[in-house]
């Protein structure tokens, strides 16, 4: 692979969140060694986005097609890794890696789709440990900050308590931002496929979806409104936490249970005290309908530049000992999560484990898991997040 002639190709480039990936890569390694290109079906179309982000003229523009085995592999031959952003890939994403894990290359999406993720799992894992390729779901918004929050905090409950804790919860304090028409998209194909195949819904519904022979304690539901003393806040439920908790516990998993293999975690959105918290609360579950109701954002819209830059996100991690004292940890974003900050965590996603992280075996892994403090000190460094523990 070290003959490569680029780092990373940027599949998918055209479209909404490809091209903000792009630009990422175009403003912030312009002068740097990273050697990258921009892929996607159409030459013209990859032509008139590198010119409007701004990339230099000379940025390599690749054609292939997600319904053209032969074009992916041409692809892949002449990069170390690939970073796809063309979902829901459960309809795109097939024959992407397949060929990847057949030639050792790296993978890295977006993906929310639990039950897609599991079905390559199954197939792949050992032809991919065998190839090298390192497939790495989720390198967006979900799930990175939500894991690698996780992961902060348990490293100062090591420290506090002198273990991690069995009991952790991630609560959204605030977020602004849009959901993209991919994300909507995504949820839609989800729910197509298991009205199609009923037996998928038992993959849906289950927290260790995504750790193969290991079933971990019961795990609360979060899918109603709730009122938790300790953060002194009514909570309502996440969408986002059908991936995110997927995730947490197999990068647990993957990391060799450091959290314990009781370990409970669940997320919530905080909506504040009293009853004015209590109808916010509600109102977030209304809203959570709505998402991917008939009036959802459609693939290749989102929001406008301002709205990605006034967007924002601040998590609160909390990790709760048996004898009910707690540490706790806040995660920010500076950018909106859907688009801003997820265009820039999946690229240095990409870019740490292809530099820092260059000891990872092949196989399906979390950002978290592969990367750990390499990729939470590239993300403060790089990408606008911030984490810190509170008291």
């Amino acid at each position: 692979m070290s003959s490569s002639k680029f780092d990373i190709v940027v599949y998918g480039a055209t479209g909404f969140t490809g091209q903000l990936v792009a630009e990422y890569l175009a403003a912030h390694y312009r002068n740097s060694s990273l050697k990258w290109a921009m892929a996607g079906r159409s030459k013209d179309k990859l032509a008139s986005v590198r010119d409007a982000i701004g990339a230099p003229a000379d940025t390599p523009l690749i054609v292939a097609d997600a319904g053209d085995a032969g074009s992916l592999k041409a692809m892949l031959a002449q990069t170390k890794s690939v970073v796809s952003t063309v979902g829901p890939y459960q309809l795109y994403g097939n024959e992407l890696i397949a060929a990847c894990v057949e030639s050792g290359t790296d993978y890295f999406d977006l993906c929310g789709e639990p039950v897609w993720m599991r079905q390559m799992i199954d197939k792949y894992e050992a032809a991919a440990k065998a190839s090298g390729a390192r497939i790495v779901f989720s390198c967006g918004y979900d799930s990175v900050p939500f894991e690698l929050g996780t992961f902060f905090v348990q490293e100062e409950a090591r420290r506090v308590f002198g273990a991690p804790t069995a009991r952790v919860k991630g609560r959204v304090r605030d977020m602004r931002g849009t959901l993209s028409g991919g994300t909507a998209a995504s949820a839609k194909a989800t729910f197509d496929a298991v009205a199609k195949d009923l037996s998928l819904v038992a993959i849906l519904n289950n927290p260790f979806a995504l750790t193969p022979g290991f079933e971990g304690p019961k795990q609360p539901r979060g899918s109603k409104p709730a009122y938790e003393e300790d953060l002194q806040s009514w909570a309502a439920p996440f969408m986002m936490a059908l991936i995110n908790t997927r995730n947490v516990h197999r990068s647990n998993m993957l990391m060799g249970f450091p959290y314990g293999k009781d370990f409970v975690y669940d997320e919530m959105v905080l909506t504040g005290p009293g009853e004015k918290g209590e109808a916010n609360a509600k109102r977030v579950m209304a809203a959570n309908a709505e998402k991917t109701g008939p009036n959802a954002p459609k693939p290749g819209e989102g929001p406008s530049k301002e709205e990605r830059e006034n967007g924002l996100f601040d998590l609160l991690y909390v990790a709760i000992a048996p004898d009910g004292r707690q540490v706790r940890a806040g995660v920010t974003g500076d950018r909106d999560p859907g688009y801003g900050s997820t265009s820039k965590m999946i690229s240095e996603c990409a870019i740490c484990l292809l530099r820092d992280a260059t000891d990872v075996p092949g196989g399906f892994w979390t950002p978290g898991a592969a990367m750990q403090h390499k990729l939470i000190k590239r993300l403060v460094d790089h990408a606008g997040l911030t984490f810190e523990v509170e008291k």
